[in-house]
């Protein structure tokens, strides 16, 4: 049970992480589908700068608090690109909003696969796969005081702090949105750009902002599959993990709140696939088909309840011209 619970967990994170951002970034009315992109980007970009700035130092010199900066600030600068490729694209240039994320996600899978590919050759290593076992330890540090908790602590305090600060970031999101003015600009936003341009709120700003910050926290979903979670690189190796946070947003009601628990069941059903001994290939298949077919009882279920804050925002995926106001 105590394997399940963590294994649940850490599968839930990365989804948490990108739900949270793509929640944000939707409730603006951008329909943001290169999250698996982004998240892809942000790992990569956290894998440039650990090993750069491992190889840098040499492994006997790494400083835990720098470490640790320098790869989340490398995501976090990677995946804030991709941000704003797709804002400039969207909001600026109006682009279709489904096909420019699309042409993200592939894009974004491209470059990680690039780098992660060739990072070790161009610097002078013959591997091509990426070891970060000396950096992914000081992300895998637990609470000191966990192991004298028995199986409460095993169960809950046996994790690094991208864990926490993954349902940290979801509680701060949720209540910014409900219960501040900026959550409110954001929400009007998303709901009616025009009568929020009328209302002296600044859509653009709105959109860009909600759209970066959004793509940043995605993006640290994918510094902690790679460092918390698997503490290696290699290409291809995300699996569907994008994919299943943009269906968990479906699944939360666009609320980042919801998003915990529905990450946690998420990760519970896709456990099931991987600890669940002596079952066929098929069998196996329809577990991993699990989370998405939950995601559309939701969707039916909400569809049929028809009540207007469990529907996403009205605005989603259309672009916005003042001119037409």
């Amino acid at each position: 049970m105590t394997v399940f619970i963590q294994g649940a967990i850490r599968q839930a994170m990365p989804l948490l992480f990108g739900a949270t951002g793509e929640i944000l970034t939707e409730k603006s009315g951008n329909l943001n589908l290169g999250i698996p992109g982004i998240m892809y980007v942000g790992a990569i970009g956290g894998v440039i700068g650990a090993t750069l700035y491992e190889r840098a130092v040499t492994s006997a010199g790494i400083v835990p608090i720098m470490a640790v900066m320098v790869t989340m600030l490398s995501a976090m600068l990677a995946s804030l690109l991709m941000g704003l490729i797709y804002s400039f694209l969207v909001i600026t240039l109006r682009a279709n909003q489904n096909v420019t994320g699309l042409a993200l996600t592939t894009f974004g899978i491209g470059i990680g696969n690039f780098f992660g590919g060739s990072l070790n050759k161009l610097l002078g290593a013959e591997s091509a796969s990426i070891s970060l076992g000396n950096i992914s330890k000081y992300f895998k540090m637990t609470p000191p005081f966990a192991d004298n908790l028995g199986w409460f602590g095993e169960w809950f305090f046996s994790y690094g702090f991208l864990t926490y600060l993954g349902i940290i970031i979801a509680i701060i999101a949720g209540y910014v949105l409900s219960h501040t003015r900026v959550g409110l600009h954001l929400r009007a936003v998303g709901e009616n750009p025009a009568t929020a341009d009328a209302a002296g709120i600044n859509v653009v700003k709105y959109k860009y902002f909600a759209t970066c910050i959004g793509s940043v926290i995605a993006g640290l979903g994918g510094v902690y599959y790679i460092f918390e979670y698997t503490a290696s690189w290699s290409n291809n190796g995300f699996g569907d993990r994008g994919w299943l946070a943009i269906a968990l947003v479906i699944f939360a009601l666009w609320k980042p709140g919801i998003g915990i628990v529905g990450s946690l069941i998420f990760g519970a059903l896709y456990m099931l696939g991987i600890t669940t001994v002596g079952i066929s290939r098929t069998t196996k298949v329809v577990y991993e088909m699990l989370p998405y077919l939950a995601t559309i009882v939701i969707l039916i279920i909400t569809s049929i309840r028809n009540k207007k804050e469990n529907h996403p925002p009205a605005s989603l995926g259309l672009s916005y011209f003042r001119e037409e106001r």
